[in-house]
């Protein structure tokens, strides 16, 4: 059963000429990574940086604080993504995200996350046939002028394929997990009110929650990550705005360590020694931490163009890849975004990766 995950890890979390070559024996494989899989175009064309941009619809998936920022009274959004459409027939994330503003500074937020793997380019892909899905529901609040808190609650149903492996009969995984997340913005307008100047910090801890279990006795940990971001956003004249953003997230679950099972910890003990139980040390833990960063420019909140990229060590899967994309806003109300990856290296498995959202607020 083991194998099987750590095949299917290989290919749904890394990049393939890294991972599949096993350079490193010691990538933390949790459970539903599909949960980690940033889904919204926005962030998709700014290196994957979420957790501290200002809010919209998507804010939930990044940082459940940062509802109370989004605009407006009520916003929903979509998002398709194929995943890894060079390794995989047929395997797409989708997700459906909106919430609504409340009086006293308090929000209401629901999303659906899905993932499916319907094909594997392999002579027995229906071993792999899978897919995850979440719903999700979200309480965010503005605790100050400059300070939000929220806090999401999610129902997990979790599947890696049907039949029987080994003599082990592959089951469909459910669990309740939350997440958490705080949001800071200042605000400093200048004199004249010609320009705008702010700067955010956001921080978030997602999918906290029990192990995942597919059959047999091993157990699974969920992707728990937390995230810490800052932003920058300027505006001149009322029409040209950039917003710059940064982060840095780290996995907290077990470093793998050769003959141990380190996915028998209880799932507090692990979330928590996952900061100091990698055998390499303190390097080895920093090794651990994805950074991303990306801006955007938007022309009169009408025409918009992103960039950002996103790397880690190659010791801990490699993927690197830069990211770009455009967003536009019409009718007042509606809103259309597109990105593209595009992936360091060669014979990657994350090319011909993109985005493509819609979104409406009123």
């Amino acid at each position: 059963m083991k194998a099987i995950w750590l095949i299917l890890a290989c290919i749904l979390i890394c990049n393939a000429t890294v991972v599949c070559a096993q350079t490193s024996p010691r990538i933390p494989d949790p459970g539903a990574y599909a949960l980690s899989l940033a889904p919204d175009a926005r962030a998709g064309g700014m290196g994957y940086t979420g957790t501290a941009t200002n809010g919209d619809a998507n804010a939930m998936f990044w940082n459940p604080g940062k509802l109370p920022d989004a605009p407006r009274s009520f916003g929903v959004s979509a998002t398709y993504s194929p995943w890894l459409p060079s390794l995989i027939d047929n395997a797409w994330v989708g997700y459906v995200s909106g919430y609504k503003k409340l009086n006293k500074g308090q929000v209401m937020g629901a999303s659906v996350h899905y993932f499916s793997q319907a094909q594997m380019n392999s002579p027995s892909p229906s071993v792999f046939a899978g897919r995850d899905i979440a719903f999700n529901a979200a309480y965010a609040k503005q605790l100050g002028s400059h300070f939000s808190m929220g806090m999401t609650l999610k129902y997990l149903s979790s599947s890696i394929g049907s039949g029987v492996i080994n003599g082990v009969v592959l089951k469909t995984a459910n669990v309740v997990a939350g997440d958490i997340g705080a949001f800071y913005r200042s605000q400093s307008p200048d004199v004249e009110g010609a320009e705008n100047m702010n700067w955010t910090v956001g921080v978030s801890l997602t999918n906290i929650g029990p192990k995942l279990n597919y059959g047999g006795a091993n157990d699974y940990f969920l992707p728990t990550t937390l995230r810490l971001g800052g932003g920058f956003s300027y505006t001149a004249s009322g029409q040209h705005k950039l917003n710059v953003a940064a982060e840095a997230g780290k996995l907290l679950v077990p470093t793998p360590v050769s003959g141990r099972n380190v996915n028998q910890k209880p799932y507090l003990e692990g979330i928590i020694q996952s900061f100091s139980d990698a055998p390499g040390g303190f390097k080895e833990e920093m090794q651990e931490v994805v950074v991303a960063m990306g801006a955007e420019y938007w022309y009169k909140e009408q025409f918009g163009l992103r960039g950002g990229y996103r790397t880690e060590s190659i010791d801990k899967g490699g993927r690197k890849f830069f990211t770009v994309g455009a967003g536009v806003k019409f009718l007042e109300h509606y809103g259309l975004d597109f990105a593209y990856l595009i992936p360091q290296g060669q014979n990657t498995a994350m090319k011909n990766m993109y985005k493509i959202g819609g979104s409406v607020y009123f």
